[in-house]
């Protein structure tokens, strides 16, 4: 079981770093590879602990010896309940396969997310700065200037609201 075990394949510290992973999904990870860790060590050493009871031992150091045999005879006769859990462990590599389907898709979504920053970004490095640009220019860039401006001449105003003052007035006297 130990050699299908997805937390066993995985390498921790790429999962966080190569999703750009942050916050409570990092420290979610982080506890569930705690506990992953834990319980293998739990298992590992109780898999070292001997299974074998030594009854004569108990029959040297005890006088009522029929305490002993009766516990012996239970020991022999106990049979250990054994549970299907198969349907358990479909369910979890189904889990597992949905979890990794999920990583995968926000991977992909934030590699785009970042194309298209590091695309607005060029933009913006790249941009002219403001004051150089020509009324025409920044009519291409948006459209509904034109359109707000021709409503305007169209109503007879040639001002527009709140620019004295935010800028004052610079007629000419």
């Amino acid at each position: 079981m130990a050699a299908r075990s997805a937390a066993l394949k995985l390498d921790w510290t790429k999962v966080t770093t190569s999703l750009g992973l942050r916050g409570q999904t990092v420290a979610s990870l982080q506890a569930f590879k705690k506990r992953n860790d834990d319980a293998r060590r739990k298992v590992q050493q109780l898999s070292e602990l001997p299974t074998e009871v030594d009854f004569a031992q108990y029959r040297a150091v005890l006088k009522n010896q029929a305490v002993v045999d009766e516990i012996e005879r239970r020991f022999k006769a106990f049979k250990p309940a054994v549970y299907d859990v198969s349907r358990q462990i479909k369910a979890i590599e189904a889990f597992e396969v949905e979890a990794l389907r999920n990583a995968e898709a926000t991977k992909e979504r934030v590699d785009l997310e970042l194309k298209d920053l590091e695309k607005t970004l060029k933009n913006i490095e790249e941009a002219r700065p403001f004051e150089e640009l020509t009324v025409d220019e920044v009519a291409a860039a948006e459209p509904s200037i034109d359109e707000k401006t021709a409503k305007l001449v169209s109503k007879g105003r040639w001002s527009v609201p709140g620019y004295k003052e935010k800028f004052g007035d610079l007629s000419i006297l």
